[in-house]
């Protein structure tokens, strides 16, 4: 019987969805127009309204399905999240593979080596919970044509249906995979780069900071890490209330991503929000590390205001305990973990809620010794790089962020 209703509610959508469709987009463009912050110096606002209309319209769409029965809301979100496959490209060979049940796709330039390659390993983004190798095909196909280099771009499994910290475990296995054979695909062992963006860049991040106990392996030489998510513990770091409102990362949706990457009910998010999951004695510890104060004046000019003391809840922190684990907020390793780490290069963007993390990490590896190259983009916002090689859909922010990261990359 269960089957006869899903018919005829796929039945019904098709007739209706012509309908629908174009009234969620009006409803989500002025829900836009009333919720949404496009601050002044933002990379061309009109088009992130657009975008911005179009992913609210895809999440509403997404639970109206949920509720009828048809798929799950992420489901929906990951298929336009993929995004249009680009056209086969003459001047790569590209090669899919599994490795313990993780897709890989390998990209290598189709002229013959001069000698040996970098090799890198992409981790891309999308809150553990969506994106995949294709929705980032464009990124990884410019960094091995312009970098002349391999590049593995890994498609960890997704929460909820894969459960955190799989996607940790995913990601090492592929690195352990392309590290015992770089033979194979002509990588100069002295030059392998993990590198990510989003969630991707927190993945890329433990990475390295496992890999530092794994003596048999090559040394990693760089990481590098695009507007980087790195703590659970701060929600009202100046970025976060500066851009609480910015598309396409509002602060309360990393809350609720977060939700959903854990597999927990969002019934404690606005505790969440206001630091209620974090103990006293955890918060002055790591005041060090991750606090408002340590971030430079002129990052605070924007309209911050310092939070006022909140109570902790034990039933908050029990919740979301681990939001404050080491996998989660690499940004909580000890000094003598960071000090050991490689060489890094750090993107940040002004309008994103995740730059604090970005700038916060910097200082760290910075005062622990180590060499750090910072690009920051002052018009760029989080997710922009999802759009890189859409041709006039594109942001010209983020064709900058590209060849900032790849110089970067070809000066190693």
């Amino acid at each position: 019987m269960a089957s006869v209703y899903t018919t005829l509610a796929i039945i019904g959508m098709v007739f209706i969805l012509p309908v629908i469709i174009p009234a969620l987009f009006l409803g989500a463009l002025f829900y836009d127009f009333l919720n949404s912050e496009l601050p002044p110096g933002i990379d061309q606002p009109l088009k992130l309204r657009f975008f911005h209309s179009l992913l609210i319209t895809t999440m509403i769409s997404g639970k109206i399905l949920e509720k009828l029965g048809i798929c799950s809301d992420l489901s929906l979100l990951r298929v336009v999240l993929d995004g249009i496959p680009p056209r086969r490209d003459s001047k790569l060979l590209i090669k899919d593979l599994k490795v313990d049940e993780v897709p890989l796709r390998i990209y290598q330039p189709k002229q013959p080596p001069t000698g040996k390659r970098r090799g890198i390993l992409y981790f891309h983004g999308g809150a553990g919970t969506f994106g995949s190798i294709r929705a980032f095909e464009r990124i990884c196909r410019y960094i091995a044509k312009k970098c002349n280099s391999v590049v593995v771009s890994v498609g960890y499994r997704l929460a909820p249906e894969h459960p955190y910290p799989g996607q940790y475990f995913d990601c090492l296995n592929a690195t352990l995979y392309f590290m015992r054979n770089l033979e194979e695909y002509h990588v100069d062992p002295a030059l392998i780069i993990i590198s990510g963006d989003s969630c991707g860049a927190n993945f890329a991040t433990v990475i390295c900071q496992i890999l530092l106990n794994k003596r048999d392996l090559p040394k990693v030489r760089a990481q590098v890490l695009l507007y980087p998510g790195l703590q659970g513990l701060d929600f009202h770091l100046p970025s976060y209330q500066q851009n609480a409102s910015v598309p396409i990362l509002f602060r309360k949706l990393v809350i609720y991503f977060c939700f959903r990457y854990l597999n927990k009910k969002p019934s404690v998010l606005e505790d969440v929000l206001q630091n209620c999951h974090v103990p006293e004695g955890m918060k002055w510890k790591y005041k060090k590390w991750i606090s408002a104060d340590i971030i430079p004046d002129k990052f605070k000019i924007r309209g911050y205001v310092p939070q006022k003391s909140t109570s902790y809840k034990p039933e908050v922190h029990e919740a979301v305990k681990e939001l404050l684990a080491i996998t989660f907020s690499p940004l909580l390793a000890e000094d003598s973990i960071i000090c050991q780490l490689p060489e890094s290069y750090i993107v940040t963007c002004e309008f994103d809620v995740l730059r604090d993390d970005g700038l916060l990490y910097k200082k760290r590896l910075e005062d622990n010794g180590i060499q750090v190259t910072w690009y920051h983009s002052e018009s760029g916002f989080h997710g922009i790089l999802a759009f890189f090689g859409y041709g006039i859909f594109s942001f010209s922010s983020g064709k900058k962020i590209m060849d900032s990261t790849v110089n970067y990359i070809n000066s190693l």
